[in-house]
């Protein structure tokens, strides 16, 4: 007996919608969970098989057309191509630095934009994403946080980044030893535990063995310390943890991390004591941006060493990459080296993150895009007007 084919109308959470184009009403199918393509299948009473064939050519092959999925009966490619699509974000500019660093910036179907960065490695390529538009945190030394959250991303957009440089560098199919995009760090625009059931949904759909298969081993989520989701990352993705730390007291971190506030330095610490699968081979990152005359004393890192002991880890040292209207000065190199060497002595590695991007704003902390919130009556006037 042939299967049925789909001919019903989009019923998919109105941030699928979203994320498929503001005047496109097919649903997205990128940024659907395995459970939830196969519930998608289940509702167009079509088979599960159904839904792994089209996780292996979404999420494994790449492909964004329904006609080229030759494993699906032509009719039902067809059906699919009129109620459903496979989105990718649109690039609005792609800068690269003279160091090779690559910068993307992303528009989304709402006309918000992101930022993703690209780092390669002679022995590796990292990819920085973003979570959010903008970021709620207002970290005193970072230029994202001067630009005001407008919104989560989606699941969808925020894999949407990782595939989109698939696009660009050609790294599909997916799983290839000669891929450029070797691991992924969650430290772009935003605070990943803030989003975190979007970013849950996106980062299993990366590490899907039978997709884009990146092991969990070369996945690092960056927080401040987002304590009540924090052992929930540890317990559900078990990805590599890095702590945005900066600061040894709590008079200066309130400052720098104003978040402190509320999840001081003590609780943070405690947390990652207890954070699951934390071991002497799977460490914590702290890191430590490098701040002249504010943080960068050897009294400093003598307490650093204090607070961290007994917890597996190494300190990431970050020279402060300066933005526009920034009040901090990059640490001499002669400080960094002297810090560094407090905490090496103490047991701890403790590597200088090499500035990359600066010329492109695209170094850690330079991230921003020009979105910003829209007030209630300027959100109904473009309703009105779409």
């Amino acid at each position: 007996m042939a299967e049925p084919t789909p001919r019903l109308a989009p019923t998919a959470p109105s941030s699928q919608l979203l994320a498929a184009g503001q005047n496109d009403y097919r649903i997205d199918l990128l940024g659907l969970g395995r459970d939830a393509l196969i519930a998608e299948m289940a509702r167009l009473s079509l088979p599960r098989f159904r839904a792994d064939q089209l996780w292996h050519w979404i999420y494994h092959r790449g492909v964004t057309d329904f006609n080229a999925m030759t494993t699906l009966a032509k009719p039902l490619r067809m059906a699919l191509a009129e109620t459903h699509q496979i989105s990718r974000l649109a690039v609005s500019r792609r800068q690269e630095s003279d160091d090779g660093t690559i910068k993307w910036l992303f528009r989304l179907a709402d006309g918000n934009e992101i930022e993703t960065v690209f780092i390669p490695e002679d022995d590796r390529g990292t990819l920085c994403i973003s979570s959010q538009v903008g970021c709620t945190l207002n970290c005193h030394f970072c230029h994202t946080g001067t630009q005001r959250l407008v919104r989560n991303l989606t699941a969808g957009e925020i894999v949407g980044q990782l595939m989109a440089v698939f696009d660009d560098l050609s790294d599909w199919p997916s799983g290839r030893d000669d891929r450029y995009v070797t691991s992924i760090v969650m430290m772009g625009m935003g605070e990943p535990l803030y989003n975190y059931d979007n970013v849950r949904t996106a980062l299993k759909i990366i590490m899907d063995e039978a997709g884009i298969a990146l092991s969990r081993r070369r996945i690092t989520l960056s927080t401040t310390g987002i304590l009540p989701q924090m052992q929930a990352c540890g317990d559900e993705l078990a990805v590599n943890l890095a702590v945005s730390l900066h600061a040894v007291t709590d008079e200066l971190r309130d400052i720098l991390v104003p978040i402190n506030r509320k999840y001081p330095i003590a609780d943070v610490l405690q947390a990652c004591r207890e954070y699951p699968r934390a071991t002497n081979a799977r460490r914590i990152t702290f890191e430590y941006v490098m701040l002249k005359d504010v943080n960068d004393s050897p009294a400093d890192a003598e307490a650093l060493v204090k607070l961290i002991a007994g917890i597996p880890a190494k300190v990431n040292l970050i020279p402060f990459n300066p933005w526009p209207g920034s009040v901090y000065e990059t640490s001499s190199d002669a400080a960094i080296e002297a810090f560094a060497r407090v905490v090496m002595r103490a047991g701890y590695a403790s590597p200088v993150r090499k500035p990359r991007g600066r010329d492109i704003l695209a170094a850690c902390g330079q991230l921003k895009s020009a979105s910003e919130r829209l007030r209630r009556s300027q959100r109904q006037d473009q309703a009105e007007t779409a």
